[in-house]
């Protein structure tokens, strides 16, 4: 099927409108934004552009909510519902994929994968509803004390661009679980997948009013949803400056957040490591969604022993990967814009002019048939300095910067040497070396000889710059529930 054929079969399923209340509806001011799909840089539909008074109404709705209908569903009855969330949306995962591609231009084999993620979230809060309990407290003959677990109320998530129904999933499923509300603000460039997910989670019998999404411009309505005075949590995924802007607004009305922002994080790669199971890791950890990953293994440390045989695989192999539109399934697809694009080169040209050996890629790529699409070639810069901007700071992009080192005390050193911390890699085969690594590395994630492991079940989050707090697994559940402890004499 081509791409303009799939791009006709769901053009009749698209989301029309913010969902509020149980339904789509307009935004106050009538104004609508459109959305482009970035593999043609053409616009496949629109959206309304919100502004404040419709955070205000989202907001009121959820509270009313919260304090109605939800107050008095069962947690057995919330994990049911959560369970037929889950069953929906695999009903509906080829639509869904094929949405997600458009919007984001990622290769549909991995909207895919992120549409059976935000399934699993769903299905894994599910079975974790009923069971949110608190303690007894010993305190003697004469005192009865216990602990409750209460939702801390209506929920606001800032979702970015690069995974909007995963990262939907992922704070929402644990949200409603522990019994609370949500406003959803998706990115600008795309929101569908979001707007979405509102039907299937009223079809699984999720009362009006627990899930709002307000779509808009971040100007126009960030702010006012992070800091308005009807939020008790925020959950933000994002840049490292809005995310401390976020910050700052919760702490105006003392509301507590949860921040998973930039990461600059390392694949470090030992003379004793598999080299095949390496090249392909490290392709994975930096290519996957054109490098547009808060956790992409964008730094490639390597012990010099091995840092030549591993480059000449490695450059090949990049050179090889097929760049296209997102339906096509390629291997590597567009980035979201090209604003971004241009970015993106910004970085690549200034390390070129600072003599930084480009090995693979560093330009623009033009894909035929889709001559407006937003791509740049996969790109590896190699024997980079510890303090070159390339590697202190985060591209979001297919751009890999190698950084060569010594041993494996120095490639440690190098791992820590950014102020991000959100994940880190290692391939040894030295098991002792892979468990010291893990020990030291200021991360919040460790994958040892793979990238990207894990699943639903496993805590995410970062140190330093990275942000703070814990999504994915029981760990997020913290941040959507307050202890209430309650004492008596008898």
């Amino acid at each position: 099927m081509t791409v303009a054929e799939r791009m006709r079969e769901v053009a009749g399923t698209l989301p029309a409108g913010m969902y509020i209340s149980g339904g789509f509806v307009e935004a106050t001011g009538g104004q609508r934004i459109e959305t482009v799909d970035p593999g043609t840089g053409r616009g496949f539909a629109d959206f309304p552009a919100g502004r404040a008074e419709d955070v205000d109404r989202a907001v009121a709705d959820s509270r009313r909510a919260l304090r109605g209908p939800w107050r008095q569903v069962t947690p057995t009855q919330r994990g049911s519902m959560l369970a037929r969330a889950a069953a929906l949306i695999r009903r509906d995962a080829e639509r869904l994929s094929v949405i997600e591609t458009l919007d984001s231009g990622k290769p549909l084999g991995e909207s895919r994968r992120d549409i059976e993620t935000a399934a699993a979230y769903f299905e894994y809060y599910a079975g974790i509803a009923d069971k949110l309990q608190g303690d007894s407290i010993p305190l003697g003959p004469d005192y009865v004390s216990l602990t409750l677990h209460e939702p801390v109320g209506v929920t606001a998530h800032v979702i970015p661009w690069n995974f909007p129904l995963v990262t939907t999933a992922r704070g929402v499923a644990p949200a409603l679980a522990a019994g609370n509300t949500a406003v959803v603000k998706p990115a600008t460039q795309t929101p569908l997948t979001a707007m979405a997910l509102g039907p299937l989670l009223r079809e699984a019998g999720v009362p009006d009013g627990v899930y709002n999404v307000v779509t808009g411009r971040g100007a126009d309505i960030g702010d006012a949803l992070t800091g308005h005075p009807g939020i008790d949590h925020v959950t933000f995924t994002g840049s490292v400056p809005t995310g401390i802007g976020v910050m700052k607004s919760a702490a105006e009305r003392v509301s507590s957040v949860t921040l998973e922002l930039g990461g600059k994080s390392p694949v470090v790669v030992l003379a004793d490591a598999d080299l095949d199971a390496a090249i392909e890791g490290t392709l994975k950890a930096i290519y996957m969604n054109a490098g547009q990953v808060c956790s992409a293994g964008s730094r490639l440390v390597i012990e010099r022993a091995v840092h030549a045989p591993m480059m000449e695989r490695l450059v090949q192999r990049t050179r090889a990967l097929r760049v296209g539109h997102g339906l096509t399934e390629p291997q590597m697809g567009p980035l979201i814009s090209a604003a971004h694009r241009r970015l993106i080169a910004g970085y690549v040209d200034g390390a070129r002019a600072r003599r930084i050996a480009v090995a693979a890629g560093g330009h623009e790529m033009a894909v035929e048939g889709c001559e407006g699409g937003y791509f740049y070639a996969p790109t590896i810069l190699d024997a980079v300095a510890a303090d070159d901007v390339v590697v202190q700071e985060e591209i979001f992009g297919p751009v890999l910067s190698v950084q060569v080192v010594d041993s494996a005390e120095e490639a440690i050193t190098v791992a820590n040497g950014t102020p991000f911390g959100l994940c880190a890699g290692i391939y040894t085969r030295d098991l002792t070396r892979a468990l010291r690594f893990a020990r030291d590395v200021e991360a919040g994630q460790v994958f040892i000889n793979q990238y990207f492991a894990g699943g639903v079940a496993t805590p995410f989050g970062g140190t330093k710059l990275s942000g703070f707090g814990r999504e994915k697994g029981l760990a997020a559940l913290a941040s959507y529930y307050q202890v209430k402890c309650i004492t008596a004499r008898i």
